[in-house]
């Protein structure tokens, strides 16, 4: 496993096993980052239509697209940087 996915991969484990808390824009930030490196397509995104769930898709959506055009081993990378930042080894 190359050095990136590597780092990826603790970065994602770390942030799995967090028990810290984040405000909704950096919560968007890490799905975001972590979405566009680890699938090939996130331009198609089913929106659910129950339950007030429209709102939160719509921002997922929207954090998706402000990212969209950056190489999935960037998205990688910066997810790693936004663990790094905020979830303390």
């Amino acid at each position: 496993m190359e050095k990136l996915d590597r780092e990826f991969k603790e970065a994602y484990e770390r942030a799995s096993n967090t028990t810290l808390r984040f405000p909704p824009d950096l919560m968007l930030q890490f799905y975001a980052y972590y979405k566009h490196a680890t699938e090939e397509d996130t331009t198609h995104m089913h929106i659910q239509s129950t339950g007030g769930t429209e709102l939160v898709s719509a921002f997922k959506m929207n954090s998706l697209f402000q990212i969209r055009n950056i190489p999935r081993e960037e998205a990688k990378q910066k997810y790693i940087d936004l663990v790094n930042k905020h979830i303390p080894k």
